[in-house]
């Protein structure tokens, strides 16, 4: 099991996917998702064929969080050349979390 953290606070789980299956899979075909899913190697994202809505953070190579939107259904977004992954939730899971542009998150891995 994964957890995102931010600082030393752990907002949420964390799923992660590494393979080139799962990054090109992320949230799409799931109703809804339990904390937040880490896309590895990744610049952009698109909710095409999405059930809900999501908030996308882009984060450079220091997880440090480089932008975030909310994608509704059906779009694609543009890539941030900079980032080098991203984390996709549920649309009004970084404002409750208090995730925002600037924040260096964490991956804690269950030992």
């Amino acid at each position: 099991m994964a957890w995102l953290a931010r600082g030393d606070r752990v907002v949420a789980s964390l799923e992660i996917a590494r393979a080139r299956p799962e990054r090109r899979r992320g949230l799409l075909g799931r109703s809804d998702v339990e904390g937040a899913l880490l896309i590895e190697q990744c610049r952009w994202v698109h909710t095409v064929g999405m059930r809900f809505e999501i908030d996308v953070a882009y984060l450079d190579a220091h997880r440090c969080v480089i932008d975030i939107v909310t994608m509704p259904r059906g779009r694609v977004g543009l890539p941030r050349w900079s980032a080098r992954s991203v984390i996709e939730a549920r649309s009004g899971a970084f404002e409750r979390w208090g995730v925002a542009v600037g924040n260096v998150l964490d991956v804690r891995l269950d030992a």
